[in-house]
């Protein structure tokens, strides 16, 4: 998969495009709906696909960024895409100026004259151009005055599980990780830097690497403790990871720290990504350390216990 980092860099083939556009957050069921039809046109066709997508989100320019927080970072996204079957990835900037484009225009402009789009795949639902005024019918007349063809993916095909970012993001803010993982199709993840900690985890003997995440825009699952997975060095490890302020030390800040089981080694200022299986608890405040080593050594034979069951 080529990556383009605007439309103004995108290099039209001479096979004609077979272009979708969205956001594509999270890369979720739904949206591979709509990319598997796009792979069957190219084999149809012998077309060139290419996907158009935004950053950042078009809410968090309109709204000043106070929109929504996402599923996945832009790298995230890229990664999940390159499995996908994707020929291009077209991340185009979005700015207010952008959002004031006439749908018209877009259309004439940017997918006609720029992207040399031949057959255009969209969701049901999908809206384009200044204040969302391009819809289905805009667009089958302007793809019969520029020769482009039009195929909308029927709601029931996207939605047979009731697939949206809307609803994914509600289960993971309620804690409901195996629900957003199923819509997802996948483990929802986590990338970030190891950085140093306070050492509390070594003290108790549950060492713990701490892990930042510099895209604020991210969503952060519910506060609590998880069954995680993560690869590290071609080998994937299990761990318990808790989100929260821990309230046991006073903590004032959220972090996100991991016990991994069965691993020693320094991962400090190593960049790792971190799947999400399933959450065991709420965060607790506990009368003591030992009484947190304690709850710690439960929650380690609980995932040890779920994961033989899932091997």
């Amino acid at each position: 998969m080529k990556i383009y980092h605007s439309i103004n860099d995108f290099i039209q083939k001479e096979r004609c495009t077979i272009l979708t556009i969205g956001t594509f957050d999270g890369v979720h069921l739904g949206h591979r709906k709509i990319i598997e039809r796009l792979n069957e046109l190219k084999a149809q066709e012998n077309g060139n696909t290419a996907l158009l997508t935004f950053f950042p989100h078009p809410r968090r320019v309109i709204t000043n960024g106070n929109a929504v927080k996402m599923l996945t970072t832009m790298d995230e996204k890229i990664m999940l895409l390159e499995k996908s079957g994707l020929d291009n990835l077209i991340i185009e900037p979005f700015t207010e100026a952008f959002s004031q484009i006439p749908a018209a225009e877009f259309v004439s402009e940017i997918l006609v004259k720029k992207l040399g789009v031949k057959k255009l795949v969209i969701g049901y639902d999908h809206q384009f151009g200044k204040n969302r005024e391009g819809n289905y019918a805009q667009l089958q007349k302007l793809g019969k005055k520029y020769g482009f063809t039009l195929e909308q993916i029927p709601v029931q095909d996207i939605e047979d599980i009731t697939i949206s970012s809307t609803k994914i993001r509600t289960a993971l803010e309620q804690g409901a990780i195996e629900t957003a993982n199923r819509l997802l199709g996948y483990p929802y993840m986590l990338t970030g830097k190891v950085v140093k900690g306070e050492g509390i985890g070594k003290k108790i003997q549950y060492p713990t690497i701490n892990l930042h995440i510099k895209e604020t825009y991210k969503l952060i699952p519910k506060a609590g403790v998880y069954i995680v997975k993560l690869p590290i060095d071609n080998r994937v490890y299990y761990g318990i990871m808790n989100i929260g302020n821990r309230p046991t030390l006073n903590g004032k800040q959220r972090t996100i720290e991991i016990h991994i089981l069965d691993f020693s080694g320094d991962l400090y200022e190593k960049t790792i990504r971190i799947f999400l299986l399933k959450r065991l608890r709420d965060e607790q405040k506990f009368e003591s350390l030992q009484a947190l080593t304690a709850q710690i050594q439960k929650d380690e034979l609980t995932a040890r216990n779920w994961l033989m069951k899932k091997s």
